[in-house]
């Protein structure tokens, strides 16, 4: 895996005889694998030097970009990003998703004919545009992991896997408890967390664009410390710390200095530290010495939209001033919300149902109280995340009072509208992307050559699920076809459409291994729980697949089943669905012989 620095400074470009080592244009990173799947970091003014690296080769370009937020300066330098402009190429950007307008429609506002000559629709090459939730992704040999920073938009950190190695990208990220910015202090909670995330990389790039002295009057800006990089990665066990999103008021010397400074200190910890500089290409390979082991993941989530139609959250708090900020900012992101007093949380959440529930309590003991009378209210009261506002961060950790993260003052709603966001986006898509199933070229190919996409339904297919539903006393059952972006549903009954997107596609999980597939309950399922379906107005429990292969041995789709209760069918109903899609294969390849058969020049 090789990685090279394009751009390195945060919030502003300042190029010029100060910046001439380090560099002065802002964040950009390029990280490619042995197999050349090109990757680009964010798309900072560092951005168009790239560009003209990469059209020099004549070659036609395939690449990805993840960007980790819509901050100018992570962003200026795509509208001058030559390969854009290139007929031919083809560009898959990412970004994480917020809750107004799209990827698409962001970027396109900074190339309005205000702002910029030309339009997003003018650019000649192909370009797909995916809004990210936290969870993992995979691009060609490059696994991905997104991760949720601390910062004053909706920000997403990556890890990147390929070749044996491991590189953390995680810039404009503050620490969670603003005491951990001097370096020292117990590592709890979210922070905890960010070093999970950290663990065991071979290279991790971090922002720190301050030092500690400097911090106390930057606090809720969104950026880190050198002495907290060091924190988080001697906990997290990795040997090489790149820090980077240099202030823009640092020149070369004072980044020499800075260095110099802190090195010792890295040195004894048996971690190498160095500055982003552009133009520097360092090559990972994977003989590094052991590490800690990483603590495993969290699980895979969506690049779709989530279900926040369904989210409602519940502001708790005797400080009604505090109730009614946070009650605005989600009211400004439409988000159904309720202020409330303490006392009444409990009964709301009960009655109301709210999938995030926030604390507004300085008081570590009222407030532990609070969050134990919530929980033994029921059903409700277990289920429902908690997030704890407070004046400090003094009290249990969030582990002992049993929430999910914790919001500290001062803050600005910009800040504190983040941080809701991520809670938000965190607990509502907990739910799993469908892997790409081997060899999906030929598997698409013989798909189309069923001609049985968009079609009429076909009577026979439509009987077979009229029986799978009355076999199995289930209220849906349907014959699926997965082509390259939806499910479309050959047959069905209990369903009232045609097709349904594949990301958020039950049958998709049987094709990609091929094999039945069977979720008792899906509520409990981490892979499902918070899927669409199953927390939408559908609530659906209980799926059960086999899937749909061909004579020519190419998985197309599945048979399926669907309940809004949880049960199992065994193995003796497993058998009788596997006889079912083997029924509906038949019948799709003969529908298809026969038209072949009745075509001009048939035999």
């Amino acid at each position: 895996m090789q990685v090279t620095f394009y751009g390195t400074r945060g919030s502003l470009a300042v190029p010029g005889p100060r910046t001439v080592r380090y560099g002065g244009n802002t964040s950009c990173c390029v990280v490619r694998s042995a197999r050349d799947t090109l990757v680009v970091l964010d798309m900072g003014t560092g951005a168009y030097a790239l560009g003209q690296e990469l059209v020099a080769t004549g070659r036609k370009l395939r690449g990805h970009v993840l960007i980790t937020h819509t901050h100018w300066d992570h962003i200026q330098g795509l509208p001058f990003f030559a390969p854009f402009f290139r007929p031919g190429n083809e560009w898959d950007i990412y970004a994480p998703r917020g809750l107004g307008p799209s990827l698409r429609e962001t970027l396109a506002g900074q190339m309005q004919h205000v702002y910029f000559p030309l339009e997003l629709e003018q650019l000649g090459a192909t370009i797909r545009y995916h809004d990210l939730v936290e969870g993992t992704l995979a691009i060609d040999d490059v696994a991905v992991e997104a991760h949720y920073l601390n910062h004053t938009a909706l920000t997403l950190g990556y890890r990147l896997t390929a070749d044996g190695c491991s590189v953390v990208y995680a810039l404009d990220h503050e620490p969670f408890a603003p005491s951990l910015a001097s370096g020292e202090g117990p590592i709890e909670g979210s922070d905890r967390r960010h070093v999970e995330f950290l663990r065991g990389a071979d290279l991790v790039i971090h922002d720190a664009q301050y030092t500690a002295a400097e911090y106390a009057t930057k606090i809720g800006w969104g950026h880190s410390t050198v002495e907290y990089a060091l924190l988080v990665a001697r906990e997290a066990g990795t040997p090489r710390l790149c820090i980077a999103h240099h202030d823009p008021q640092r020149s070369d010397d004072d980044l020499d200095a800075l260095l110099e400074h802190y090195r010792p200190g890295a040195e004894a910890d048996d971690i190498e530290l160095f500055a982003a500089t552009e133009g520097h290409v360092l090559t990972l390979v994977p003989d590094q010495p052991a590490r800690r082991a990483r603590a495993k993941p969290e699980p895979p989530t969506a690049a779709a939209q989530p279900a926040l139609a369904d989210q409602a959250v519940l502001v708790a708090g005797d400080d009604a001033e505090r109730v009614a900020s946070l009650v605005a900012v989600l009211e400004e992101d439409q988000v159904p919300v309720r202020g409330v007093a303490p006392d009444d949380a409990a009964d709301v959440v009960t009655r109301w149902r709210p999938t995030l529930l926030v604390l507004v309590d300085d008081d570590p003991d009222s407030a532990a109280a609070r969050i134990r009378d919530v929980r033994r209210a029921g059903e409700a009261g277990r289920d429902v995340a908690i997030a704890l506002v407070s004046r400090d961060e003094s009290g249990p950790s969030n582990e002992v009072l049993g929430i999910i993260d914790r919001l500290a003052g001062p803050f600005t709603p910009t800040y504190a509208r983040a941080r809701l966001r991520a809670w938000l986006m965190r607990r509502a898509c907990l739910w799993a992307l469908p892997p790409s199933p081997p060899a999906e070229k030929d598997r698409l190919a013989a798909l189309k050559r069923l001609e049985a996409l968009d079609a009429p339904p076909n009577e026979r297919l439509e009987h077979l699920a009229l029986l799978a539903r009355d076999l199995f006393e289930a209220p849906i059952a349907a014959v699926t076809l997965i082509d390259e972006d939806r499910q479309w549903f050959a047959a069905s009954c209990g369903l009232g459409e045609r097709q349904t997107p594949r990301d958020e596609s039950f049958c998709a999980h049987v094709v990609a291994s091929p094999g039945p597939l069977e979720v008792p309950d899906a509520a409990g399922d981490p892979r499902f729980a918070d899927h669409p379906a199953v927390a939408g107005p559908a609530r659906l429990r209980y799926y059960a697949g086999h899937p749909l292969i061909l004579s020519s041995g190419h998985c197309v789709g599945a048979f399926c089943i669907a309940d809004v209760k949880p049960r199992r069918i065994g193995d003796g109903g497993m058998a009788n669905l596997s006889r079912l899609a083997e029924l509906a294969r038949d019948i799709l390849e003969s529908a298809r012989e026969t038209e072949d058969e009745a075509a001009p020049g048939g035999d």
